[in-house]
């Protein structure tokens, strides 16, 4: 599992959640609220858990 700091405005996070739900290869196991970062109104942070997936092929 590794857990990830995401930082930036709020639109470069929403998409990077989409990214990272989409990918076949990661199962996203949380993912926090929005914080704001002190000092600034523009950028923010999120924290999101993931796992790998193992994929079987089926032969």
């Amino acid at each position: 599992m590794l857990k990830i700091r995401l930082m930036g405005t709020k639109s470069d996070i929403a998409w990077f959640q989409k990214i990272l739900s989409s990918d076949n290869k990661i199962e996203v196991l949380e993912i926090s609220e929005l914080y704001s970062n002190k000092g600034t109104r523009k950028y923010y942070r999120a924290y999101a858990q993931v796992q790998k997936v193992n994929l079987k092929k089926d032969n």
